[in-house]
């Protein structure tokens, strides 16, 4: 007989106490420093005093701050639906490809995930720079068409930090996709197909709905570490492109500056606790919808 967990509490909790130990030691205590560093005062070079000011969650509300906050809402919205727009394609391919051919596809999705960041940046600035893959490519191109070539400005710029972002986080929508397709009933859209429903209306109006909390969910994966994206503009974007997880950063290195950092990384924890409720209310509401 399957034990009653409800009743089990001791075995319960030696399995629960060790992890729940470790979060609250190495997640939780640490972050309730740094959110006490956001209403304190640096009194000296390396000592912060908590005074319980609101003046530096004020002080974000600068012009200069706000336009870079919008300005990483609008980029990591960007990134977002660029991912969907790519990868749900190659979801729905993925999800209806033979089976010896989908744990190919799947590997070559997650395969970014087993090379280091870095060298994934490092290599699409090789592709991107002035003399780069790309730029040699139209070149060729154009010297046997006999067309007059410039170098394209494809790097330290907005369309790089865009490209780069895509690059980085469109496994992190494809893979909650895919999981999503996947458990699509295939009778309901052979009945539409069979119904004189084309593939394009049977996408639109069976796949989408029965697969939008995956959708949504996916949507939220890739939109969180897009906002708080920091190495991708500091590489590939220019002066103009930084987003705000760059500027954190240079409070609490280049400015030691640590309780204003400390108020922007929960403005920036504020905004994704904002995002994350407003996808379960939407969950929620489907939910009642389809009852």
């Amino acid at each position: 007989m399957e034990e009653d967990w409800k009743r089990a509490k001791g075995p319960f909790a030696i399995i629960f106490s060790p992890p729940a130990f470790w979060l609250f030691l190495f997640f939780v205590v640490p972050l309730a420093i740094v959110w006490a560093y956001s209403f304190g005062e640096n009194v000296g070079p390396t000592t912060i005093e908590i005074s319980g000011t609101f003046r530096h969650y004020v002080r974000a509300g600068d012009p200069v701050y706000l336009d870079i906050f919008l300005k990483s809402l609008w980029m990591a919205a960007l990134t977002t639906l660029l991912c969907l727009i790519v990868g749900f394609p190659v979801a729905l391919a993925i999800t209806f490809a033979p089976d010896k051919a989908k744990a190919w596809l799947l590997l070559l999705i997650m395969l970014p995930f087993w090379t280091n960041l870095l060298i994934r940046t490092y290599a699409l600035m090789a592709v991107l720079r002035r003399e780069g893959y790309v730029n040699s490519g139209l070149g060729w191109l154009a010297e046997h068409l006999g067309i007059a070539f410039e170098p394209l400005p494809l790097l330290h710029n907005n369309f790089a930090v865009v490209l780069g972002l895509v690059y980085v986080n469109l496994p992190f929508l494809v893979l909650p996709l895919y999981a999503a397709l996947d458990r699509l009933d295939r009778s309901l859209l052979e009945a539409s197909l069979d119904l004189g429903a084309g593939h394009l209306r049977t996408i639109r109006e069976i796949v989408v709905p029965l697969a939008l909390p995956g959708i949504l969910s996916g949507l939220l994966i890739t939109f969180i570490p897009a906002l708080g994206s920091y190495l991708t503009p500091d590489l590939l974007g220019g002066p103009d492109s930084q987003m705000i997880a760059n500027v954190i950063e240079r409070q609490f290195k280049r400015a030691n500056d640590w309780p204003f950092g400390a108020a922007l990384s929960f403005i920036l924890m504020y905004l994704t606790f904002i995002a994350i409720a407003g996808q379960a209310v939407l969950a929620g509401r489907r939910r009642r919808m389809m009852r």
